[in-house]
C-alpha cells in the first residue's frame, strides 16, 4: 500500500486514513495529536506523515465552489489540485499567480507549505494571494481566517505544514494574462560567475527566472546551466490551451537508481549542449515550462527502492556565490549526485507565513537517490553550512533535520506550537519542534 507516501518514498508502509466527513463526526472525542491533513504527498519527507496516528485524506473534498471569471477569485475546496485550478481559470485567461514545479499540488497542500514558483521575486509565496480560508479546529470550531479575521491563526496556516487545523476551503485571488503560455528566454551560462552576472537583468526584465545547475561540472565549468526566464506570451499566441494528459507512467521502481553519477554525466551535458551558447527566445506551452515532469507520472520511482533524499536551502545574497559552489561540491565529493539542481534568487516580498520558508537571498535545491547513512551524513552537512552562512532549510523536502537546524531556521516556531490545533501532528514536529520543548 503505497498511496499515502510522500513523494521521497523514504519510509514506506502502510498508512490508515479517514476522510474529512468522517474526521468531523469524530470531533468530540478527538484524542491529542491523532490526525495530520494529507494532500497528495509531494512532500518529499515525513511532514506530511503521523505514523503514531491518522491522516486526513484532504484530496476526498476536491470540489471548485466558484469562480468570477470577471474578477479572478475562485472559491474551492482544499483538496482540488492546482491544475484543476488552472484548467478552470485558463479559458477566462487567468493563472495562478504562483505555481510551483507541479500541479498536483492540492491547493489546501500549497497553502500548509506556502510554496513558491519560479517568479518569487516578482508575486511573492503562495500565501501572498489568499483572500481567506476556512479552518475546522479539533474542537468543532470552523473559523474563517483572513488579514482582517483571526489574521494570527491566519498566518500561522499559511506555512504551518497543516497543524493548525483542517482547512476546508480556500479563496484564491488569481491573475489575468494574455495567454497561459510563455515566451521563454533560454540563456546558456558557462559557470557560477557567469550565472550571477545575468540574474539581476533576468529579474528585471522578467516575470519568471529560475536556473537548472550541472552539478557535477568541475574547474572552470563549475555551476555551468541554463537560465530560463519567462513572461506570458501575448494573446496571439496559437498554441493550445488545454495540455495533453500525462503520457508516460513509470510503474514500478527498478533495483537500482537510474540517476546515479555515470548516468547523470551523460544526460548533463545533453541538456547543456542542446540549447544554444548565449540567449535563444521561443514560445513554449505552459505546462512544458512550469510542470515539465508531470507528463510522466510517477518518476520519482526512477530514484531506485531507497528513494530520494532533497536538500532545499536558502542563504544571504552576499555569500550566494561562495555558498552555492560549496555546496555543490560537497555533495560531489560525498559521491552524491543531482539530477534536479535548482538555483532561484528570491525577492524581498515578505511571506504573509508565520514559518514560510522563503527570505530574501538564493536558493539551492540538489535531490539524491538515497544512499543510506552516507546520505544523512552528507545533508547533515549540508545543513551545517547553510545554517553558519545564516541561511534556513526547507522542511517540504527534508526527512531527518535535527531540532537545533530546525530552531535556527524558523526561530518563530514557538508561536506555531501555541496556536497548533492539539489533536494535529506531524513526524517532522514530533522530531524536531516537540524535541526541542
Amino acid at each position: 500500500m503505497d498511496e499515502f507516501d510522500s513523494w521521497g518514498r523514504l519510509v514506506r508502509r502502510p498508512r490508515r486514513a479517514i476522510s474529512p466527513d468522517d474526521y468531523e463526526d469524530r470531533i468530540g472525542s478527538i484524542e491529542p495529536m491523532a490526525f495530520l491533513p494529507f494532500g497528495n504527498g509531494l512532500s518529499y519527507g515525513d511532514s506530511c506523515h503521523n505514523d503514531l496516528g491518522m491522516l486526513i485524506e484532504s484530496r476526498r473534498h476536491s470540489r471548485i465552489l466558484a469562480f468570477g471569471p470577471g474578477t479572478g477569485l475562485i472559491s474551492c475546496e482544499a483538496g482540488v489540485s492546482l491544475r484543476d485550478v488552472l484548467l478552470r481559470a485558463i479559458p477566462h485567461r487567468f493563472f495562478l499567480p504562483v505555481t510551483p514545479g507541479t500541479g498536483f499540488v492540492t491547493v489546501g497542500g500549497a497553502v500548509a507549505n506556502d510554496v513558491h514558483g519560479r517568479n518569487q521575486h516578482a508575486r511573492g509565496t503562495f500565501g501572498n494571494h489568499v483572500e481567506r480560508l476556512t479552518l475546522l479546529r479539533s474542537n468543532g470550531e470552523r473559523l474563517v481566517c483572513s488579514l482582517d479575521e483571526n489574521a494570527e491563526l491566519f498566518a500561522a496556516t499559511i506555512g504551518g505544514m497543516g497543524l493548525t487545523g483542517l482547512i476546508l476551503d480556500v479563496d484564491l485571488r488569481l491573475m489575468k494574462v494574455p495567454s497561459p503560455h510563455v515566451q521563454r528566454h533560454a540563456m546558456r551560462f558557462d559557470n557560477l560567475d557567469h550565472y550571477f552576472a545575468l540574474v539581476d537583468r533576468a529579474e528585471e526584465e522578467h516575470e519568471y527566472s529560475v536556473a537548472w545547475i550541472d552539478q557535477l561540472a568541475t574547474g572552470q565549468r563549475q555551476g555551468r546551466g541554463m537560465l530560463l526566464a519567462a513572461d506570458h506570451a501575448d494573446a496571439s499566441c496559437e498554441l493550445n490551451d488545454i495540455p495533453k494528459e500525462p503520457k508516460l507512467s513509470v510503474p514500478f521502481s527498478p533495483s537500482f537508481n537510474l540517476f546515479n553519477t555515470a548516468t547523470l554525466k551523460a544526460l548533463n551535458e545533453y541538456r547543456f549542449r542542446r540549447e544554444k551558447p548565449g540567449e535563444t527566445v521561443s514560445t513554449v506551452n505552459w505546462t512544458s515550462y512550469f510542470h515539465p515532469l508531470d507528463w510522466i507520472s510517477g518518476w520519482n520511482r526512477l530514484y531506485g527502492p531507497e528513494g530520494i533524499c532533497q536538500h532545499q536551502s536558502v542563504y544571504p545574497a552576499e555569500s550566494a556565490p561562495e555558498i552555492t559552489a560549496r555546496l555543490m561540491e560537497i555533495a560531489r565529493r560525498a559521491g552524491h549526485a543531482s539530477f534536479l539542481t535548482v538555483l532561484q534568487r528570491f525577492g524581498d516580498i515578505a511571506s504573509r507565513g508565520l514559518l514560510s520558508f522563503t527570505r530574501p537571498g538564493f536558493s539551492l535545491t540538489l535531490d539524491f537517490g538515497n544512499q543510506g547513512e552516507a546520505t544523512t551524513k552528507l545533508l547533515d552537512t549540508l545543513d551545517r553550512t547553510v545554517v553558519d552562512a545564516g541561511g534556513a532549510v526547507n522542511p517540504s523536502r527534508d526527512a531527518r533535520m535535527r531540532p537545533a537546524v530546525f530552531e535556527a531556521s524558523f526561530p518563530s516556531w514557538e508561536k506555531l506550537e501555541a496556536l497548533r490545533d492539539p489533536a494535529m501532528v506531524s513526524d517532522f514536529w514530533r522530531r524536531t519542534a516537540l524535541a526541542l520543548r
